[in-house]
């Protein structure tokens, strides 16, 4: 569970990264699903690091979603209008 949060946190720093990140969120979302079903359980004193890379990786998949989205979008439209 602690390897988890970790992971999570690294993760979800990673998912600040320019177009990159989108890979990481996600990633580091499902490592913060998976720490969240054992402390229900167990206490987790890496909590704190769960929830700062969940955040970030919330930040960055939103972030550069959008961005990545409006770069294809306009290249797209560049190639489709001739």
């Amino acid at each position: 569970m602690m390897e988890e949060s970790i992971q999570c946190l690294t993760l979800g720093l990673l998912g600040l990264l320019p177009l990159i990140g989108v890979v990481f969120a996600p990633a580091s979302l499902w490592c913060s699903y998976v720490a969240r079903r054992k402390e229900y359980h167990l206490w987790n004193p890496a909590k704190p690091h769960r929830i700062i890379g969940l955040t970030c990786a919330t930040i960055g998949a939103l972030a550069w979603g959008i961005v990545d989205t409006i770069i294809i979008y306009h290249l797209v439209n560049r190639y489709t209008d001739g």
